[in-house]
């Protein structure tokens, strides 16, 4: 079937599809909500609480149980999440309950135990199964639709209830299978699950927005011209911790297992030990959102941003290295807020706007998602007034990312190949 007739086909039936990604949104919100509840319970009520010596020893427990789970029920399934749902777009594969299931026990296991990786990535994951599923029980009900429709709808669901952003999930799922297009003609079905699954989500959790941002930006000439700046700062920043993830990647099948979990596990140790003789906090045990509203307090010096910041970039790629189960989007935000703090404290602001301008500039760069990324700290920050310089600095570090990128799975348009959903 052609575009042309897959999008006809998809307008024919708008009543079934909108009922269709409803029905999954909502679920997948339910579903992020309790694995959300799970992960940070865990984190925050058991493991946040121990002697440090045991917290610096949680991420390697972490990481050997997830391993173990899936190499032995999971019967050797790879670690990936969000790469799971690019990969299945692209080969229009189906992804099956049971695997979610057991990467889910690895994503828990990996999340709560403090490695610096994000819950996003198995809610991406778990709302592309929870559609591709559904797509396959409702064949007949969605006849001729495109096969990847629901599965793009549920990983739209996945991020809009794990950000709280419903706007962010739609657009995010439709712009990080490619790196210089959108999957248009899935617009329609991400957004109707992307609102549901937020609905489901504040529902169970509140509408507490993830960022405690207060004050409106400043729009004069030099703070513009140093969101171009911190853009290419960024732009910079996340190509080099794109490449430590690509790295981390591959070293996550060198060796044995044992070695690998054990090396990942003292890294992350010691990162931890050096995080707290220099900021007296576990910053580098933690999903990451602390991490920006530490950033945030006008007292941080550049030297211990920038340290900061080298110490979670690391432990990402340590965790990845290991093996874990996560995803790889707040550890891009994460980086994001403390070099655009990094950089306003040396020109000395100390208000909230390069930090969101860097969020918006290392996020959109690192994933090639610069219009999820502009999105994204609009809703996160309930700022829209953030969009304009976060617009300019997304923008300059796409330029400066060139083509590379945190995932392989995206794919770039082949030289007189019409744009997709033309």
């Amino acid at each position: 079937m052609s575009s042309h007739d897959a999008f006809r086909s998809l307008v024919s039936r708008s009543r079934e599809v909108v009922l269709a990604s409803a029905i999954v949104g909502a679920i997948t919100g339910v579903a992020v909500a309790g694995f959300d509840r799970l992960t940070v319970g865990i984190f925050e009520h058991g493991v946040a609480h121990l002697p440090l010596w045991l917290m610096a020893l949680a991420p390697a427990a972490g990481l050997a149980i997830a391993g173990l789970w899936l190499q032995y029920p999971g019967h050797g399934l790879s670690r990936s999440s969000a790469d799971e749902y690019l990969d299945a777009f692209h080969e229009q594969r189906p992804l099956r309950v049971r695997d979610m299931l057991h990467r889910l026990v690895g994503a828990v296991a990996t999340l709560a135990s403090g490695c610096a990786m994000g819950l996003e990535g198995p809610s991406i994951y778990m709302g592309a199964t929870i559609g591709s599923t559904a797509q396959r029980r409702w064949r007949h009900f969605l006849g001729g639709a495109d096969p990847n429709l629901l599965l793009v709808a549920g990983a739209a669901a996945g991020i809009a209830a794990i950000f709280k952003a419903p706007v962010t999930g739609a657009i995010f799922a439709i712009e990080v299978p490619f790196q210089e297009d959108l999957a248009r003609r899935m617009l329609l079905p991400a957004m109707i699950a992307a609102a549901c699954g937020y609905l489901s989500l504040v529902a169970i959790n509140g509408t507490t927005p993830l960022f405690p941002i207060h004050g409106a930006p400043p729009f004069s000439f030099v703070d513009l011209a140093g969101a171009a700046a911190l853009g290419i700062a960024a732009g910079g920043g996340a190509r080099v911790f794109a490449v430590m993830i690509r790295r981390a990647k591959d070293l996550s099948h060198v060796g044995h297992p044992v070695v690998r979990v054990a090396a990942a596990g003292a890294t992350i140790a010691v990162l931890f030990a050096i995080g707290r003789g220099l900021t007296g906090q576990s910053l580098v045990l933690t999903p990451g959102y602390g991490v920006v509203t530490w950033a945030l307090a006008p007292n941080r010096a550049v030297a211990l941003l920038l340290a900061v910041l080298v110490l979670r970039c690391v432990a990402t790629s340590a965790a990845v290295a290991g093996g874990g189960v996560g995803g790889l989007f707040v550890p891009l935000v994460v980086a994001g807020a403390l070099l655009g703090r990094a950089i306003g404290a040396a020109g000395g602001s100390t208000d909230s706007l390069f930090v969101v301008v860097g969020i918006a500039a290392f996020l959109g760069a690192g994933y090639r998602v610069p219009l999820a990324a502009i999105v994204f700290v609009a809703e996160t920050t309930g700022r829209p007034g953030f969009v304009v310089p976060g617009l300019i600095a997304a923008v300059v570090a796409e330029l400066m990312m060139g083509r590379m990128s945190v995932t392989q799975f995206q794919t770039r348009p082949r030289p007189g190949m019409m744009p997709e959903g033309e």
